[in-house]
This record gives structure tokens, sequence and C-alpha cells, in this order.
């Protein structure tokens, strides 16, 4: 089977050959998602060999996951985002378990910047305006900002420890973090 064949493949043709393990299926996928994942994680402070680890740990996940079902791509896309999105996550809980550095997502850099908009000079007042105005969020704020940034939670465990979905984690991290600039804006800088 050459690449290009593989690209035509209809929905229930590719579903069915990935998950009867098709081996030229599996190692063009292979070798087609790579590349990606290896930018990425040599921009995020790794090496070649993490990459190779992380992406073959992934691969494996993946695998795994469309053999029980709980994934099933119709497109080489879905598979090729599900299995990027996958090893980066792991390449993300690789540096926090190391503590070589903190990952910081794009969504992640644009909170700080709520956070943390001021000068070099300002930089102690702001620090103080931010811990007497954390003082003033609720007590679900506080403890989940206190999870993420002090205790160095992930989302998934936030989630999990206030019974809510991932992404509700983050968009209520994302609203405290909104609400705290609100307060300090408002009242702590002054």
């Amino acid at each position: 089977m050459d690449q290009l064949e593989a690209r035509q493949f209809p929905a229930q043709v590719f579903a069915r050959k990935l998950k009867s393990d098709d081996d030229n299926l599996l190692a063009m996928l292979y070798t087609d998602n790579y590349a990606h994942l290896e930018r990425y994680v040599l921009k995020n402070g790794g090496t070649g060999d993490e990459a190779k680890d992380v992406y073959q740990e992934a691969f494996i996940a993946v695998w795994r996951n469309i053999q029980l079902d709980r994934f099933s791509p119709a497109t080489e896309a879905e598979f090729g985002a599900y299995l990027i999105r996958v090893a980066k996550n792991k390449w993300i809980d690789e540096l926090r378990r190391n503590k070589n550095i903190r990952m910081v997502s794009v969504d992640e850099k644009h909170e700080a910047d709520i956070v943390a908009q001021n000068d070099g000079n300002e930089t102690d007042t702001y620090i103080d305006a931010v811990k007497k105005q954390y003082r003033h969020l609720g007590a679900r704020c506080r403890e989940l900002l206190g999870r993420f940034y002090f205790h160095k939670q992930s989302l998934r465990e936030i989630a999990e420890a206030f019974d809510w979905t991932e992404p509700s984690a983050k968009n209520n991290k994302y609203r405290c973090l909104k609400q705290l600039r609100e307060l300090v804006l408002g009242k702590g800088m002054k």
C-alpha cells in the first residue's frame, strides 16, 4: 500500500484497518506525526531522545485506546490530532515530574498576562497587592488558585477534587484569575 492509497480510505476502512493493526498504516501514521511532536519537545527544553520516548509512549497509549474502543478515529487527521494532544500532555507531565521547567501552554501565557502586567520597578507593589486582594477572593477561588499555583496540581487533579470536568476547571481558573486581576487593578495598586 502506498501512502496516497492510505490517505484515500473511506472512514470505515481507515478505522477497521487501524483497529486490525495494519502494519503499513500504523508505520505511516507513526512516521507522519513524529516531526510535529519532536519540534514541540525541542522547543520546550527536551532532547531528541526524550521526544522519541514520549512519542512512543503516546503512540502506544493511543493504539491501546483504539483497541479498547475508547477512541475511534475516522481519518488520519483525527488520529494525528489526538496522538499529538496525548504526546504533548505526556511531555508536560514529564517536565512537571522532573521539575526541569514549568511548561506553559499558550492559554496559560495569556492567563499569566492577566495576573502579571507590571513594570520591573512595580513588582514588589504588585506582589503585595496580589497577596492582599487574594484574601478577598471567595473560598473556592482561593482553593483553586492555591492548588494550581502553590501546590502545582494539574487541571486534571483540580477537576477531580472539585468534581468538575477538566475544561470546567480551566474555565473556573480563568474566571478566578480575572476576578483577582480586577481586585488588584481596582483596589490593590492605589
